[in-house]
């Protein structure tokens, strides 16, 4: 699931490298790196260490990707919680339509989207969501964010900055994110995926393609 997670953001890099000046062919390497070396970690928090300086390799370039409006997408660091800034704020709206649909994923082949591996159980968490959407997050949420900044598709009046710093997005940026997203879902019926034919259950919040692709990162991460 990390490693997952690490080679699709190394991928990112990667494309993100052929796509724009950036440094990003140095933290593709580190992240190469740290996967090969996740086979030697011994335990839960090595794990999650390696994951995590891995993730602040990834976002430390990651303002590299884009390509217009940088002075209006500054991005130093990942923040959350409340975001910071507009860029963090459109990823942390992204990381919640992928989280609804892991959910929605997940309990379409009747799998308890509460009961996890990598993240820690706590009332009301869907941890098994939030451990199945580490692997999509770079290639859905991501390359969508930088894709509708570098298409000037969205932009600083989509945004409110409110007391205190955090940034939320507005209604129309709401909505005009909802929609990408959703128009983006539509596409997911064109990935090609290596799995036994498993039924969708009629997720209505997701293509049967992605439950698909849970299904089967599921049964890597539980065995046959």
């Amino acid at each position: 699931m990390v490693a997952g997670k690490l080679q699709n953001a190394r991928n990112s890099l990667l494309r993100g490298a052929r796509e724009a000046a950036s440094p990003a062919d140095g933290a593709a390497v580190e992240i190469a790196r740290v996967i090969r070396g996740l086979p030697a970690q011994t335990s839960l928090d090595a794990v999650r260490g390696a994951e995590g300086a891995a993730a602040q390799t990834y976002f430390g370039v990651f303002t590299g990707f884009l390509k217009q409006q940088r002075e209006t997408f500054v991005f130093r660091e990942r923040t959350r919680r409340p975001p910071r800034d507009r860029i963090n704020c459109l990823l942390s709206f992204l990381y919640a339509l992928l989280r609804h649909d892991c959910m929605a994923a997940l309990t379409s082949i009747g799998l308890d989207p509460f009961v996890g591996f990598l993240h820690a159980e706590r009332p009301n968490r869907p941890a098994l969501a939030l451990d199945l959407m580490e692997e999509f997050r770079p290639w859905l949420a991501d390359r969508l964010a930088i894709t509708l900044v570098n298409r000037q598709q969205i932009a600083s009046e989509h945004f409110a900055e409110r007391e205190g710093g955090a940034v939320e997005l507005t209604e129309a940026g709401r909505k005009l994110v909802l929609k990408s997203w959703q128009d983006e879902s539509k596409k997911r019926s064109r990935i090609r995926i290596s799995t036994r034919n498993s039924g969708s259950g009629g997720c209505p919040s997701c293509s049967p393609e992605f439950s698909r692709a849970c299904c089967e990162e599921m049964r890597r991460c539980t065995g046959p």
